[in-house]
């Protein structure tokens, strides 16, 4: 039964998707369209499931409205989730405005085996198509006063639009951090508190407001979506230099070669031992990653990232225990949670 909820869910959700981004789908703009429809994996070439990816943040969205005990009480529809699909979509087009921008920033030629919208259409065009995804982001969130009172939908846009200056304070901590040399673990956690788990945590947090949940409810919803995104990037910390990549479809190592300022890398750096001497030494090349991803876990780097991925795990699922999600709903949560903690790609 759980499966069943969440194809329906994710239907739903493709569904809103789709006639949100339609907003632009008139005579003079069909291309300003069809760049969206590209980048949301609808059309082109590769268009498909792999290409649209998971849609992982409205799902949990929409799992955390249902999975709250008081809003099954005051509506007796099983679907009343349904309620809430416009702030889900608005949701998956935050995340998808901000990977447009940052295929741009990172200079990234392909996302998810395809061209990004910047190579297929230039830069220009493609800083305009991500703005466009965010004005319907919150043109979708305001599509919320159908089925809820005023307060609420000003409640959760505010939370959404909070969330977004948070993912660009982590994107420009991101870039900032590039060129130092002199960052410290205490400098990661800002960093991925905003460009991972923030929009993790409004998913739940906005699902558990949206579910009629109680005050503390909500905030025990918001902890665990909170948690689970710094886990969540702690493990794609690990992946981007350990991961198989015949599963992840990158290169292991890619981390390393673009420099990247991950935990483990932090880690080792404060140790300040052979790896750090040759990390300050300048660019690492694709021929010495093997080598160099070997230096870092000898000197505790991926032990260090595991340990902490398991803890943050831990709190996460203490969170999602506490709040006590209900039904078919809760148990897909939970299934949901700890499929994302312990992939391998």
């Amino acid at each position: 039964m759980t499966q069943n909820l969440q194809q329906s869910m994710l239907e739903a959700i493709e569904i809103e998707l789709k006639r949100q981004v339609s907003r632009l789908d008139e005579p003079r703009t069909k291309l300003f369209h069809e760049m969206l429809t590209y980048h949301m994996g609808w059309t082109g070439e590769g268009a498909g499931a792999q290409a649209t990816g998971k849609r992982i943040r409205p799902l949990i969205t929409l799992l955390s409205v249902a999975s709250i005990q008081e809003k099954k009480e005051k509506n007796s529809s099983d679907n009343y989730w349904l309620h809430a699909s416009s702030i889900a979509a608005a949701i998956e087009l935050v995340h998808n405005f901000s990977l447009v921008h940052d295929d741009i920033q990172d200079n990234s030629e392909l996302r998810r085996g395809r061209k990004t919208a910047w190579i297929k259409w230039g830069a220009p065009m493609a800083i305009n198509a991500g703005d466009a995804l965010f004005v319907i982001a919150n043109q979708a969130a305001l599509d919320l006063r159908e089925h809820y009172p005023a307060e609420m939908v000003v409640r959760a846009a505010a939370i959404l639009n909070d969330c977004c200056l948070d993912l660009t304070k982590g994107q420009f901590l991101d870039m900032s951090y590039e060129e130092r040399t002199d960052l410290t673990m205490e400098d990661y956690w800002p960093m991925i508190g905003g460009k991972t788990s923030a929009l993790l945590s409004v998913c739940t947090q906005i699902g558990a407001l949206l579910g009629y949940a109680q005050k503390e409810k909500i905030e025990l919803y918001r902890l665990f979506g909170y948690n689970l995104g710094l886990a969540f990037q702690v493990q794609d910390d690990i992946l981007g230099i350990w991961g198989d990549e015949a599963l992840t479809g990158k290169s292991a190592a890619s981390d390393l070669v673009e420099g990247k300022n991950s935990l483990p890398v932090l880690f080792a750096l404060e140790k300040n031992a052979d790896f750090a001497k040759r990390w300050k030494q300048g660019p690492i090349s694709a021929d010495e990653v093997r080598a160099v991803a070997a230096l870092l876990e000898k000197e505790g780097g991926k032990a260090y990232a595991e340990k902490m991925s398991e803890e943050l795990t831990q709190k996460a699922l203490e969170y999602l225990k506490q709040a006590d999600p209900q039904g078919e709903a809760g148990e897909s949560i939970l299934g949901l949670a700890n499929m994302l903690l312990k992939r391998k790609q």
